[in-house]
């Protein structure tokens, strides 16, 4: 018998066991691609490759992508008679190349308008520039682009309608014509509605409303937009699924389109995602300045384990669910509704590890299987 040598053994199974690792690599887009599409909000310079390391982290653990910013009307319409599309282009193409959903946000919004749009008065002005804005843009990107936020924010916390500068000159009927507009532009692309706070019940209530009008004069909606800018302990798993199912109940998809979970205090117990409103800091309010304690850290991992607990329960009826940004340190938790405070709301942080809320995601799908 010929004889192996017991060293060369041992090192031929610790190779064996690292390829069989490399193997088992799993990630968030990986382990519920059968499921939903997972994705994450990018920032211009993460359009732009500009760090290696980050641009590494979205190819593995993401397939879809929303622009966190470049995409709204200040950036792509910053004059009337002037489109800056530079960066547009470079998100439609990164989304191209790796071969990911790509979602478009947003059309019609009340905030970060070009300051020439704020001067507005005239209805006939104003139907002038929706057409103009959501024809050209949509057009643009005709087959390329996967879905829209065709308007973004229109309802009060109380479920009637913002006060917006669409619905001072032109009432209600703007948001009709935006998805006519945005259909007509590209009659295959998913349209959406997308709020913050519409799985709470007056809200909802109003979304359910203002979708069903929609409809029923004519414009195509597809899908509803939960933002899920939520907190540790609310809104309840209960309402949550409540809305997943009275929104699906109008023969629409439900996506959670921009999820973080702060874990910081918030003045007034704040909720939703208002970004004009701002508050001056304390240390009150920003406890955590250099670490999450471990009984936060705790909660964290058990409010996404049972918010990913529920989707999977219905993702028969979820598109997407999207990140607010790819980690904790480029969040925009950090600045909002205070500046400068350290929060910790992504399975990602500073660092580009893994937290253990990333792991308790992961663990989900490995337990069923």
């Amino acid at each position: 018998m010929k004889f192996i040598n017991p060293c060369l053994l041992a090192v031929t199974a610790v190779l064996f066991v690292n390829c069989s690792a490399k193997k088992g690599v799993t990630s968030l887009k990986d382990v519920y691609k059968k499921d939903f599409y997972i994705g994450t909000a990018l920032s211009a310079d993460q359009i732009e490759e500009k760090d290696a390391k980050v641009d590494s982290l979205i190819k593995k653990e993401f397939n879809a992508i929303t622009a966190e910013n470049i995409m709204k009307s200040m950036y792509t319409h910053p004059q009337k008679d002037k489109y800056d599309f530079a960066l547009s282009d470079k998100f439609v193409a990164y989304g191209e190349k790796n071969k990911m959903f790509i979602h478009g946000h947003t059309l019609i919004w009340h905030s970060q308008l070009a300051p020439w749009m704020e001067k507005i008065e005239d209805s006939t002005d104003m139907k002038a520039f929706m057409k103009d804005h959501i024809t050209t843009i949509v057009s643009k990107y005709k087959g390329r682009i996967n879905s829209w936020d065709v308007v973004n924010e229109a309802l009060n916390d109380d479920g009637t309608l913002r006060q917006s500068i669409f619905f001072k000159i032109l009432g209600e009927k703007y948001l009709v014509d935006a998805f006519k507009l945005a259909e007509k532009a590209d009659p295959k692309v998913e349209l959406y509605y997308n709020d913050y706070n519409i799985e709470e019940p007056a809200k909802r209530a109003g979304a359910i409303a203002l979708i069903k009008k929609i409809k029923a004069a004519g414009g195509k909606v597809d899908g509803v937009g939960i933002q899920g800018h939520w907190r540790l302990q609310s809104p309840s798993i209960e309402e949550i699924e409540k809305s997943i199912l009275e929104y699906s109940a109008l023969g629409i998809k439900v996506a959670f389109t921009e999820l973080d979970i702060t874990v910081l205090p918030n003045p007034w117990d704040l909720k939703g995602a208002d970004v004009n409103q701002k508050f001056e800091g304390s240390a009150k309010m920003n406890p955590y300045p250099e670490k999450l304690p471990d009984s936060v850290q705790t909660q964290l991992v058990e409010r996404y384990a049972s918010i990913f607990k529920l989707f999977l329960k219905h993702k028969d009826k979820i598109s997407r669910v999207t990140f607010w940004g790819v980690y904790d340190g480029q969040s925009w938790l950090n600045d909002w509704p205070i500046k400068g405070r350290t929060n910790y709301p992504l399975p990602f942080d500073k660092d580009l590890k893994h937290k253990q809320a990333y792991d308790s995601i992961l663990k989900l799908k490995k337990t069923k299987e």
